[in-house]
Formats: C-alpha cells, structure tokens, sequence
C-alpha cells in the first residue's frame, strides 16, 4: 500500500504494554522482512567464591518488513547523530597500518 506520510494518521494506544531488553541476540534478513530477537539477561544465584554466570532469555521478537526496516535504520542513524553531537557517545577512528 503506497499511502503518502503526511495522509497517515498517528493514533497512541497508551494501555500498550513495554517490552524491556537488554541485549540483541539474532537478525535474519529474508529479502522480504527483517526479524530480530531481543533477550533480557537474568544473573543466576552464587555462592561468595563461584563464577558469577547468567541465563539470557529472548523478551522480544520483531519482525519488520522493508519499509520498516528501512525506517528503523534512518530513525537509529539520526539517533546516532544526535547521540554523537551531543558527546553522548563518542567515536574513535581505527589505528592506522604502521606497517604498510
């Protein structure tokens, strides 16, 4: 459905419930829709003097098609932008090759 931006209407739906993750686990890219797993990371019960571990749990999964795909990249790059004007986040430039 080829609808212009400006001819759909955003509607909030505030009783929505939020889905909290805290890690990506998969992305597959079909040609067609783009899926991805979300988790959240549960640290598991130690004694004082064991390894600390943890069990991750997938809490979300999205699936996008094209169109959706596609904004979700250009709403993360201006995020990013953003994040990166405001010294949110910084960069580093890659090391150069002293050897060639």
């Amino acid at each position: 459905m080829n609808i212009p931006k400006e001819d759909i209407h955003y509607i909030d739906l505030p009783g929505l419930s939020e889905t909290f993750a805290d890690s990506f686990h998969t992305s597959v890219f079909d040609g067609q829709n783009l899926r991805i797993e979300f988790c959240v990371t549960r640290m598991d019960d130690v004694g004082p003097s064991a390894k600390p571990t943890a069990r991750q749990y997938p809490s979300c999964r999205l699936v996008l098609d094209r169109n959706g795909t596609l904004a979700l990249y250009d709403h993360l790059h201006q995020l990013i932008a953003t994040l990166k004007q405001k010294g949110a986040i910084k960069t580093t430039e890659p090391e150069k090759d002293i050897m060639h």
